[in-house]
């Protein structure tokens, strides 16, 4: 078939004329890398969406044979002298044989048609599997019975074939359902957005498709409604229900700077955000597209199953021929032999091998995502059970990031440590200092108000100063203390890992605070979590030893590597592993990005709506180190569920077939092919709940 290629983008179509991009973009499509990779995206996506919408039509085509079938078999199985024996009734009528062939033929042709399709296409693609298993199986039954029906000496095999169909039509039907229900939770992110927004214009309130928001909008969002698109708050405080986004089960309490995720759902309080983030851009969108990457992504595991489920095929068809060629020679007559062939091949389809693997990966990657873990590289996830050490960066990863009060030391009796605070978170107000955010949030969750203040000034390179209830109030560091002179007690117990506020009052020397990177309380759980399920945890930071001491006997890790430079942490992640350890690294996806990709699986902290870390495997975008333990946990279920429905899926194939050669004939045990196709059926079901019932551990 002759190929067009797209002088815009390069991809080759069908038929010309497909792309639709308009021509005068041609230079910039060629130069620009990225342009080019959006509009790939974009047929992919409409690709994805065929895709999707052509599995419910499979389904509810499976659904419709299946149910004409069954009803089809019901003469079928009347006018069939076994099922008449059985239940001890007889019932005939001139040509009733005709008229069995005739039920038996519109099933064959119609209900199988699926599979006689099925033949033809895997046999072009030089790929032979359950179809070809399946199809063989119903044309030898079918001609078989037919060419009885016109003379041939033998037994019909027309209820076999009708109840072999309806069990196969049944099968792919719940198959299909089974991998449509894993695909919803894509279709549940998307339906999370709302339909319109209000947007503020000139001091109005306009009612608004959430298509037509554009960055910096500004959107007003009542109480209860949902976000319609990221943003940062610009006006009110409200707590904000993430849950169905990250897995986060208590509302977030948001105030003005913080950002919001689009699809999030407003508390109690009126608010009004910023527009920074709409469509391809949104974190939403960015999630869908990292779940429909990872379910299009095959890991080993998956491959293995394909290839499994080749040579099942080639083994089935080769038991099907010596078992045919066996009864052939040794059994009782023809049709014994063609029901045997018939069974073998019905109960050998890899129809659970083909399922087992691709449905704990759908379940997996979507539930994942839905508990604010989202993976890039599904290899990488299942390896998660392999890792033995691993590695943390401090700042904003086992820590906050910021700096809070870690005390307050008085000095002077005369004031308690409430007044020295709030002395101090007043002066701090004016202040760009990082400091001061910690020492002004202290003050805050202590209930203090912050006190007026006159003639401010900042005291270069020292601190500053301001007078507050006609007291001249001054807070400074230790080097501008070291300069005055001034003393402290005798019995003062420095902490030399903090970072030293001095507050002067009155020229005399009141007391000091002492503000340190808080370890998030996440930590704690975290690092005793891993360590119970004896895996090493080691932290890298580019700050001091003493520093990284103190942080690492709090946390009681294994071991530390401070005074790192980023571009060093690699060579620490290559230390570890020469040690034979299988190492993890946890970073924020920057700084960290060498030591992310060298490092056996690569773990990217992300932060509200930053899911763009290339270099990581797997992203946690809740920041909350706690989510690495969950990944480790999902990630030893989910590669327990492949195995067992590996396990289940050979192990039934090896013990099914046997069986349906007729091995224990002599001891009574004999298959026929409904029942195989029952076993076979039974296989599927089992397979697809088994991966259903996988859950995310918190």
């Amino acid at each position: 078939m002759k190929k067009y290629k797209c002088p815009k983008c390069g991809m080759q179509y069908s038929k010309p004329g497909k792309c639709t991009m308009d021509a005068t973009t041609l230079v910039k499509i060629k130069t620009n890398h990225k342009h080019k990779e959006e509009h790939k995206h974009h047929n992919h996506s409409e690709k994805d969406e065929r895709g999707h919408d052509h599995h419910k039509m499979m389904m509810e085509d499976f659904k419709r044979r299946f149910v004409i079938s069954i009803i089809v078999t019901v003469p079928i199985l009347i006018l069939s002298p076994l099922i008449q024996d059985l239940l001890n009734f007889s019932f005939a009528f001139t040509g009733d044989k005709y008229f069995l062939f005739a039920l038996s033929s519109f099933i064959f042709f119609w209900g199988g048609l699926p599979f006689l399709k099925g033949i033809f296409s895997e046999l072009m693609q030089k790929r032979p599997g359950m179809m070809t298993l399946i199809a063989l199986a119903i044309s030898v039954a079918y001609f078989y019975s037919t060419a009885v029906v016109f003379g041939l000496k033998g037994k019909f095999f027309f209820w076999e074939l009708a109840t072999l169909i309806d069990v196969m039509l049944l099968g792919h039907w719940i198959e299909m359902k089974s991998v449509i229900g894993a695909s919803k939770a894509l279709e549940k992110l998307a339906e999370l957005m709302p339909d319109s927004a209000h947007l503020v214009k000139n001091n109005d309130i306009v009612k608004v498709k959430i298509s037509e928001l554009k960055k910096n909008d500004i959107v007003l969002i009542k109480a209860g409604e949902k976000i319609p698109a990221d943003g940062i708050i610009t006006k009110g405080s409200s707590y904000i229900d993430e849950s169905m986004l990250t897995g986060e089960s208590k509302p977030v309490k948001k105030d003005i700077g913080h950002n919001v995720i689009g699809g999030s759902i407003n508390g109690d309080e009126i608010l009004e955000i910023k527009v920074v983030g709409t469509g391809g851009d949104s974190y939403l969108a960015k999630v869908i597209k990292l779940v429909k990457q990872a379910q299009k992504t095959k890991s080993k595991t998956e491959k293995f199953a394909d290839i499994a489920a080749r040579y099942l095929t080639v083994i089935a068809i080769t038991a099907g021929a010596g078992t045919f060629t066996y009864w052939i020679i040794y059994g009782p007559d023809l049709a014994f032999a063609i029901e045997r062939l018939a069974t073998v091949m019905v109960i050998a389809c890899p129809h659970a091998l083909g399922l087992a693997i691709p449905l704990v990966n759908a379940v997996s990657t979507s539930k994942s995502a839905k508990n604010g873990l989202l993976i890039r590289n599904r290899t990488a996830f299942e390896n998660a059970r392999k890792i033995t050490t691993v590695v943390f960066d401090k700042t904003g990863t086992l820590t906050e990031g910021n700096f809070g009060v870690s005390s307050v030391v008085i000095f002077n009796k005369a004031y308690d440590k409430q007044q020295l605070l709030q002395f101090t978170a007043s002066l701090e107000k004016n202040s760009e200092h990082p400091i001061a955010n910690g020492i002004i949030q202290k003050a805050k969750d202590s209930g203090l108000n912050l006190l007026s203040i006159s003639n401010f000034k900042v005291l270069k390179g020292e601190g500053i100063e301001g007078i507050i209830d006609n007291k001249e109030i001054q807070v400074i560091s230790k080097s501008a203390l070291e300069r005055r002179e001034l003393k402290l007690p005798t019995d003062t117990t420095i902490d030399d890992v903090a970072t030293l506020v001095f507050i002067i009052i009155n020229k005399q020397l009141a007391g000091l605070i002492t503000l340190e990177d808080q370890i998030r309380k996440e930590s704690f759980n975290t690092i005793s979590k891993l360590k119970n399920q004896g895996i090493k945890c080691f932290m890298l930071t580019g700050d001091n030893k003493k520093i990284a001491e103190n942080v690492s006997k709090k946390l009681q890790l294994d071991g530390y590597f401070a005074e790192v430079l980023p571009h060093e942490k690699q060579e620490k992640i290559k230390e570890l592993q020469s040690k034979g350890e299988f190492v993890a690294m946890t970073g924020d996806g920057i700084n960290d990005a060498p030591a992310l990709a060298l490092a056996d699986i690569g773990i990217a902290i992300g932060s509200g709506t930053d899911v763009a870390a290339e270099t990581a495997d797997i992203i946690l975008v809740n920041s909350n180190p706690e989510d690495v333990v969950s990944l480790i946990l999902f990630g030893k279920a989910t590669y327990r569920k492949m195995v067992q429905n590996l396990f289940w899926a050979t192990g039934y194939n090896a013990f099914a077939i046997p069986l349906a050669a007729g091995v224990l004939i002599g001891y009574g045990i004999l298959i026929s092919p409904a029942i195989g196709a029952a076993l076979m059926s039974l296989s599927t079901i089992i397979v697809a709940t088994n991966a259903r019932l996988l859950n995310v551990e918190k």
